[in-house]
């Protein structure tokens, strides 16, 4: 009797390791230093780093500022995409509330993983009519999973703490998202928020902290640490995590200097800057209910802690290091680009792409030409719609051209991204390659023009 031969599974995708890089910081309205390349873990041999969440608080917000802003890029976002974009990170998405933003940077080979949401504003100043205080929110899939990143500036004060807690629910209870798919925030697989908090030390004065801190005794000042407090007392704000705190309080000091404020009002130091995380609680399940296996998502923290030589600020910046491993719910792109090799018509490049059978695919997409290094999806130097020059379509492989025709011979390298109108994402890429001049292109004995490996 012949056996039976079972069809070949599928097989499970592979867990990933994704190294998260957040940094939060209030810039009192300081435009960025010459080199911030400590804070951003340039300086070090290898960082290994995935993705950068920057949040900064008191951007310089003036009319003109704003103005100048809304026209080109703030000089902040500038200054990380410049540093940023030549090792291969690409901005994804941001979102600015007058003096708040928050942006978002990947590694190429991560875009077609991640889909945007939503990119909101929650202002709380004057009674939620005033973004001078409030959160920002970026909302994504990242691998199939749902992510949510909020930056935020709570009310000052050491009086004020109550306002605060209200300030944090009001932000997370405003966070509802168009779209019947997305589910609420606290059913989000991972929400990572931080920025200046503005919590205090309460009951001592300021020679005692100011002694605790000159001698790191910090464990007596976290017992009356206002987050600390209000996390033993609030069931939700409990179910938020965050390392310890081993560095300094980051507020609050003399500019230009590392001394704590020395003004008339000698503010007492406290750690208003702080970044928090929380994971997707499982539902519980008793012995009369299946089990379901839960999608295999968690988070740990590798390094929490702030910077001391920067002074542009009142605050010092302070940066989570975390590896988030996962099981991808979504491990291949949804469009395959094939730019290599195919050639048409003297200006134009041919290039085919596939697509899965579940693809949105819309008249609006379209495919950018990109330099290799693009600061963010709009950093093209060609593109085309991707019904205009569409030359044929069959079992899911289509064919455009693009016009090359602008752009100069180079050794740079290109490469292709392939932007979805429905998903507002990029949802495939293609592999770097080099555009022959045409000089290097010759006729096969069929007469078609081939490129001359």
């Amino acid at each position: 009797m012949m056996e039976t031969v079972s069809p070949l599974k599928p097989a499970e995708p592979r867990d990933k390791k994704l190294s998260i890089y957040v940094v939060t910081w209030n810039v009192a309205s300081a435009a960025p230093p010459l080199d911030l390349d400590h804070l951003l873990q340039l300086d070090k041999q290898d960082p290994n780093l995935d993705m950068y969440v920057i949040g900064l608080q008191e951007m310089s917000c003036g009319i003109m500022s704003l103005l100048s802003d809304t026209a080109f890029e703030d000089p902040w976002s500038s200054f990380f995409m410049d540093v940023l974009s030549p090792l291969s990170f690409v901005k994804v998405s941001s979102v600015r509330m007058q003096g708040l933003l928050l942006l978002v940077f990947a590694k190429c080979q991560h875009l077609p993983f991640i889909q945007i949401l939503s990119a909101k504003s929650t202002p709380t100043g004057f009674f939620g009519y005033w973004g001078n205080k409030g959160g920002v929110n970026i909302c994504l899939k990242l691998y199939g999973y749902y992510v949510s990143i909020i930056n935020c500036h709570l009310p000052p004060h050491l009086a004020n703490n109550d306002q605060r807690l209200e300030h944090f629910d009001w932000i997370l209870e405003m966070q509802n998202f168009e779209g019947p798919d997305i589910p609420n925030i606290l059913d989000h697989d991972l929400i990572v928020w931080f920025g200046d908090m503005n919590f205090r030390i309460e009951d001592f004065g300021l020679h005692f902290v100011r002694e605790a801190v000159k001698s790191q005794c910090y464990s007596e000042l976290w017992e009356k640490d206002q987050l600390s407090i209000a996390k033993r007392c609030d069931t939700l704000l409990r179910e938020f995590q965050e390392g310890p705190l081993l560095f300094p309080p980051t507020y609050k000091f003399d500019k230009n200097s590392n001394n704590y404020d020395t003004s008339e009002k000698k503010r007492k130091p406290a750690w208003t800057d702080r970044i928090l995380w929380r994971l997707k609680r499982q539902p519980h399940t008793d012995s009369c209910t299946p089990r379901r296996p839960a999608p295999h998502l968690s988070l740990s923290l590798r390094s929490y802690t702030s910077h001391m030589m920067y002074t542009i600020s009142d605050h010092k910046p302070v940066t989570g290091t975390f590896d988030l491993e996962l099981k991808p719910l979504v491990s291949v792109p949804l469009i395959s680009l094939m730019p290599e090799g195919l050639w048409t018509m003297e200006n134009a490049m041919l290039i085919n792409y596939s697509l899965t059978p579940d693809f949105p695919s819309s008249p609006w997409d379209w495919i950018g030409l990109y330099k290799v290094g693009l600061r963010h999806i709009n950093d093209y130097v060609s593109y085309v719609w991707v019904r205009d020059n569409q030359v044929s379509f069959n079992d899911g492989l289509n064919q455009v051209y693009i016009n090359i025709s602008d752009i100069p011979e180079t050794e740079d390298q290109f490469l292709l991204c392939y932007y979805s109108n429905s998903l507002r994402s990029v949802v495939g890429i293609s592999n770097p390659f080099k555009i022959q001049p045409q000089a290097f292109l010759e006729e096969d004995p069929l007469g078609e023009v081939q490129p001359q490996i």
